[in-house]
Order: structure tokens, then C-alpha cells, then sequence
């Protein structure tokens, strides 16, 4: 009788700088791929674009729709990421779904990560800008984020 696989850790991505739909779609990738991953610094990876466009279509998406059938979008930094990255997973087939379930997201670098080495993703670096482009911190609190 075969011993059963030992899980490996995860990948623990450090989100710092990060562009948010670039790091969304290779951490996609990779889920489908059928690695584990656990984002921190969710709130310090940043969108590219117009502040005034960025902040409008945040507010929108969290205004649309009913409290009661939604859609409902999220307020918070790492609940955002997370949502960022099930739209490029196919999140309704079976699949999509178990990919999804091995992504954690983070607020800052919780105690059980500080001492995991963390990586980071070339290809989702924010490129220098004339202007500086806006945080998902920055986001949450024009949305209502408390913390």
C-alpha cells in the first residue's frame, strides 16, 4: 500500500508593487496548474490607469446591483484580489472551483508566512510612470474599507 503524498508548502507571493490584473492572471495560471499559493501584502499591489477612472469603476462595481441579489463586490483588499483572480478562473466548472480553493490572500504578513521565503512575479511588476499609479489600499478606503 503506497504511502499517501506529502503536501509541499505553498508559494507565498508577495504582492508589494504588483500590478493587480497581471498577478491575478499568472497566480491563475499557476492554480490551474495545480500549485498552491498564498498572496500577502494584498493591499499594496497597485492598478494601473487614471486615478479618477479607477476609483469610478470600483465605486460602480460596488454599487451595482441590490444588497439583497447582488452581485456583491467586495470592500476589502484581499477579498478584492481574491475576486480578481476567480474572474480568470473558470470558477463554475468543478476545476476552476478546486484551483480556487488553494488561493489565500492577505492583508499585510501574517505570522504563519514571515518566515517563508517570499517570491515575487517579474511579469507583474508595475512599470515606472509619470504618474504614480494608485494602490488597492488606497481602493478599499474610497470604498469604505474600516481597517
Amino acid at each position: 500500500m503506497a504511502d499517501a503524498p506529502t503536501p509541499t508548502s505553498p508559494a507565498v507571493v508577495d504582492a508589494t508593487g504588483l500590478v493587480l490584473g497581471r498577478a491575478a492572471s499568472v497566480i491563475a495560471k499557476r492554480l490551474l496548474g495545480g500549485e498552491s499559493i498564498v498572496v500577502v501584502n494584498a493591499e499594496k499591489s497597485v492598478i494601473t490607469g487614471a486615478r479618477a477612472q479607477v476609483v469610478a469603476h470600483y465605486t460602480e462595481a460596488r454599487a451595482r446591483g441590490s444588497v439583497r441579489s447582488g452581485p456583491h463586490f467586495p470592500r476589502y483588499a484581499d477579498r478584492i484580489f481574491r475576486r480578481t483572480v476567480r474572474g480568470m478562473l473558470p470558477h463554475l466548472k468543478t476545476r476552476g472551483k478546486v484551483a480556487y480553493g488553494r488561493l489565500e490572500v492577505h492583508i499585510g504578513v501574517p505570522d504563519a508566512w514571515k518566515d517563508h521565503a517570499l517570491e515575487t512575479l517579474e511579469r507583474a511588476k508595475a512599470r515606472p510612470a509619470v504618474r504614480p499609479p494608485v494602490t488597492l489600499a488606497e481602493v478599499t478606503k474610497l470604498l469604505g474599507a474600516r481597517a
